[in-house]
């Protein structure tokens, strides 16, 4: 299969009212993984590198952004290339020309007028160029410096105000606050279901759900079937990843090969990966 849009493979779930599975990438062996995983599993695949990734890389995009490319192009299944979390603008300028074909613009923690002021922005540039552009309103639990839960109070997407947003903005995705939090560990995020059937109803455009590594599979099976559509998974990855890692060191303390217990760190990731796109695109 060749390298295609992002847009495309939501677009196509979204008709067929499945998910499609979007990884985040941290090393060369994440997106060696995600792929071999998408390949046991048949099914499509969004491999997304986060600004936090590109940082965690010195602040350089195209190393991390050509591997995950040279990874992706020879792939059995579809591949598309997200740029996950962008909070600078600078980086999202850099998305088209190192091979993205979409991006997440993050405003989401702005004040509502400046959110859409900034998001309509970056969707207006992202268009220009091709790209499918996706953004953030409500607040999804679990990011850096957060000062509020998932399930306070008003924190939840309003429906009304989502329509308000996406006819002001332009934005091709919306990912929306229905219960789940970034960085959990444990499977036991609660998903407000009718919430996201009623968002589901009163947008045309593709909804997406963040931090879903908390959220068990029946769940995430009962949001796809209420109308989610792309579902970003992280944290499940490295903790199957850093498993792997621990056990073989706990193994063997002589070890200093980093090839030796980076394989079965692949292994874990890859299986992870298997069996989560089978939940979330079948």
């Amino acid at each position: 299969m060749t390298l295609v849009a992002t847009g495309d493979l939501v677009a196509a779930a979204k008709r067929a009212g499945r998910g499609v599975a979007a990884f985040n990438v941290i090393t060369l062996e994440h997106a060696e993984a995600i792929v071999a995983g998408a390949e046991a599993a048949a099914c499509p695949v969004i491999l997304q590198i986060s600004q936090n990734a590109v940082k965690f890389h010195g602040g350089g995009l195209l190393p991390i952004a050509r591997a995950a490319l040279a990874v992706a192009e020879p792939a059995a299944v579809e591949v598309a290339l997200h740029l996950d979390h962008v909070e600078d603008s600078a980086l999202l300028l850099q998305a088209a020309d190192a091979g993205f074909s979409s991006a997440m613009f993050d405003a989401g923690a702005l004040p509502y007028e400046e959110n859409v002021t900034n998001t309509r922005a970056a969707a207006e540039w992202a268009h220009q160029n091709g790209l499918w552009l996706e953004a953030e309103l409500g607040y999804v639990g679990g990011k850096p410096g957060a000062m509020a839960s998932a399930h306070a109070a008003g924190v939840r997407t309003d429906p009304d105000e989502a329509v308000a947003f996406v006819a002001a903005t332009g934005v091709d995705g919306l990912a929306v606050a229905v219960g789940s939090s970034h960085a959990m560990t444990s499977r036991s995020a609660a998903l407000d279901t009718d919430l996201i059937s009623r968002l589901a109803n009163v947008l045309d455009i593709p909804l997406v759900l963040h931090g879903s590594s908390g959220v068990p599979d029946d769940e995430i099976r009962r949001a796809i079937a209420a109308g989610m559509v792309k579902v970003n998974v992280g944290t499940a990855l490295n903790i199957a990843m850093t498993g792997a890692v621990r056990a073989a060191l706990a193994a063997d303390e002589s070890l200093v090969d980093p090839r030796k217990y980076l394989a079965p760190a692949r292994d874990a990731i890859a299986e992870t990966v298997r069996v989560l796109s089978t939940v979330i695109s079948r």
